[in-house]
């Protein structure tokens, strides 16, 4: 025989006992869980959860340190700027382009090395300008930098329209205009950086030194080595190497301090502008 089905008593029918919640969140639960049988202590029946919040984490002690202590703490921060490749001691060369005064560079090099430079300004968020007299050469640059956003425009020689430079939005000027470059009309003023590019050192070129505040040399023929000891004033040691230097390889020099820098190439630069060359 089947049993009798329990019946609720009249009035309750249609709705299911009210049942008091055995467990219920709060932020100050430790997360045990009551064995069923047996009774809870006093203490940890007090300690109960409130929705929204979860288990406890690990608690432990505040990390304090005293003012001795603080001033030993410090982070190796380095410049920023544009990495143009490692030293022989394989240590990042960085070459800070937006600065709040007039910064003039001079690179004696050929025009992969210029415009791996210029991709790597606008990656760093500058505006790159590009004066010169083979459009050609940069316009596939121009449209590929950037992924579809302006920030390499090309202008004719003597074309450049004024930049408006500010902190929030430095310009690098790439000047590449031969080996007689025009006065241009646009010149380096704060956050706006102008980078002359000469393809050898002419008779003409220790002038251009001699008022940059930064110069990159790539591989020169031992005659023009002369031509820069006289200007620049760099060891005889570096000299000699000059004429022998890797196409990816340059020089970058002030009055007092000199260092090689080797660049290498990213896939998406190898990809647009091919390997590291010196000549054209």
């Amino acid at each position: 025989m089947s049993q009798p089905v329990p019946t609720m008593p009249p009035g309750q029918q249609g709705h299911a006992p009210a049942r008091t919640p055995s467990h219920v969140a709060s932020p100050t639960d430790t997360g045990m869980i009551p064995i069923v049988g047996r009774p809870e202590p006093a203490q940890q029946r007090r300690r109960v959860f409130s929705p929204g919040f979860g288990l406890r984490g690990p608690r432990r002690n505040r990390h304090v340190l005293t003012v001795e202590e603080l001033d030993a703490v410090s982070m190796p921060i380095g410049d920023d700027g544009v990495l143009i490749g490692t030293d022989p001691q394989s240590r990042p060369a960085v070459l800070g382009l937006a600065r709040p005064t007039p910064f003039d560079v001079v690179l004696v090099g050929g025009l992969w090395l210029a415009q791996v430079l210029a991709l790597r300004a606008a990656a760093t968020g500058a505006r790159v300008g590009v004066e010169t007299g083979r459009p050609q050469v940069w316009q596939q640059l121009a449209q590929e930098a950037g992924g579809g956003q302006q920030c390499v425009t090309v202008y004719p020689v003597g074309r450049v329209p004024a930049q408006g430079p500010s902190v929030s939005s430095p310009v690098v000027l790439i000047r590449d205009c031969g080996i007689r470059p025009p006065r241009g009309r646009v010149t380096s003023v704060p956050w706006q950086s102008v980078v002359t590019v000469l393809p050898f050192v002419s008779e003409h070129a220790p002038r251009w030194l001699a008022q940059a505040h930064l110069v990159g040399i790539q591989r020169i023929s031992p005659y023009e080595t002369e031509a820069v000891r006289d200007t620049l004033g760099i060891p005889e040691e570096q000299l000699q190497q000059l004429p022998t230097l890797h196409d990816g390889v340059a020089l970058w020099c002030t009055r007092k301090h000199q260092k090689f820098v080797m660049t290498d190439p990213t896939d998406a630069e190898t990809g647009l502008l091919g390997v590291a060359r010196r000549m054209d």
